[in-house]
């Protein structure tokens, strides 16, 4: 958001005309600020081949997913649902990777049907899957390589304990599966975590890969998944993707030098592209003083926004109603029958009932994470792109909730005595 004229505007478009539309709370997206992301990314990695494959489970709007296309990017899903809607976008099935995990051999059969890139993390899986298709379908791996990265513990992937990815301690096994079911590897992939600053993680990582690049004649890329950190706080350190892709860039072009089809490099940036461009706008609906605290209640809660709940992460605050009002301490609370609290000992502008916040960085893992928790509803979504703002999700309403609730009888009802 800018603040111009003592109004705040996303994408040029002010915030307060957004929520006459709209209504609050509503999710609203900045195209703008995913070029920009996107356009970093690929100044940064100019020097060799490299693939974007927008990991759609931060944000899985059709809209949304329209534009990453629109921008060059590929696809990284995680369920076959992800698959389906990304085909729906537009994206051609040679433009999507699919990276499940502990899922049932169904959606890898489905997959197959679709024509899609496959990534397999399980030596178990792999088996069944050399038995079934044989050399007939390239698969990617997804090796575990036992590092520890990431911003919190839940969103580490690729440590000892975690059930993503075979071991890298594993690859003999795995050297046998493919060459008895005569597999096609295309592709090596690694995912350490989310959020990681230490640019040193994805340069370790793609040297375990390469090292293992001789087993398999036939890769055609490296993927390093993602995890590039964002800034959250004003003075936030962030992924410093320009250094990284000076340093990997030259690895690969060395690498590269001495084969006679470049091995392309793959990432799969996530938050990196739409978490900067959200905002969750909320309207205030109560100030509570105790004994202790000052309570901002809002129109929302966990069940819109759960990240500061579930990984206690730090969401920037703004009073859009009163940019200039004098500062105070807030706790900012939501309105669930839980402890749902946004921002603990906050100093925010006064403020009053029906003033407008807005939480920063809510693009990722925003509305892809909300649920209808109290049986409340979600909220609506919209696009800001070339000076418009479009509704792309419609709010909710009592009738979408009660939808799918039925009662139907599932087999005929039993005529004589229950056997014994």
């Amino acid at each position: 958001m800018q603040l111009s004229g003592g109004e705040y505007r996303i994408g040029g478009v002010p915030v307060r005309e957004i929520v006459e539309r709209a209504g609050t709370p509503v999710y609203v997206y900045d195209a703008a600020v995913m070029d920009r992301q996107v356009n970093r990314l690929l100044k940064a990695f100019k020097g060799t081949p490299t693939r974007f494959m927008y990991a759609c489970k931060a944000l899985t709007n059709l809209a949304v997913l329209k534009h990453a296309r629109s921008l060059g990017l590929g696809l990284d899903t995680v369920s076959i649902q992800e698959v389906e809607i990304g085909l729906r976008a537009g994206f051609r099935p040679e433009e999507i990777l699919f990276t499940p995990n502990m899922v049932p051999f169904a959606e890898y059969e489905r997959a197959v049907e679709l024509g899609i890139h496959i990534n397999i993390d399980s030596i178990p899986m792999l088996e069944r899957f050399g038995q079934a298709f044989g050399g007939k379908v390239p698969v990617c791996l997804r090796i575990n390589p036992h590092i520890m990265a990431g911003g919190n513990e839940r969103i580490s992937t690729g440590h000892i304990d975690s059930k993503f990815g075979i071991s890298i301690h594993q690859l003999r096994h795995v050297e046998r599966i493919v060459a008895t079911h005569g597999l096609r590897v295309e592709g090596l992939h690694m995912h350490t975590g989310s959020d990681i600053l230490d640019t040193g993680v994805f340069l370790h990582a793609a040297e375990l890969l390469l090292e293992k690049a001789v087993l398999f004649p036939h890769l055609r890329f490296l993927d390093l998944g993602s995890g590039f950190k964002v800034p959250y706080k004003p003075d936030d350190i962030a992924t410093d993707v320009e250094d990284l892709g000076r340093r990997l860039c030259a690895r690969m072009e060395a690498f590269n030098a001495g084969r006679a089809e470049a091995v392309e490099l793959w990432f799969e940036p996530g938050k990196f592209i739409v978490s900067e461009a959200g905002v969750l706008v909320v309207s205030v609906s109560l100030v509570k003083q105790t004994t202790a605290t000052i309570f901002a209640g809002v129109d929302s809660g966990l069940n819109h926004l759960i990240r500061p709940m579930l990984y206690g992460s730090y969401h920037g605050i703004v009073n859009i109603s009163r940019p200039e009002a004098p500062k105070r301490i807030y706790t900012v609370v939501g309105y669930i029958c839980e402890t749902d609290t946004f921002a603990w000992d906050r100093q925010l502008p006064q403020m009053q009932e029906g003033d407008l916040l807005a939480f920063l960085n809510a693009g990722a893992y925003g509305f892809t994470m909300a649920s209808n928790y109290n049986s409340r509803l979600r909220p609506a979504e919209v696009l800001v792109k070339d000076g418009k703002a479009l509704l792309i999700r419609r709010r909710e309403t009592l009738e979408d909730l009660l939808a799918l609730q039925t009662e139907e009888e599932l087999m005929p009802a039993t005529t004589g005595p229950v056997p014994a």
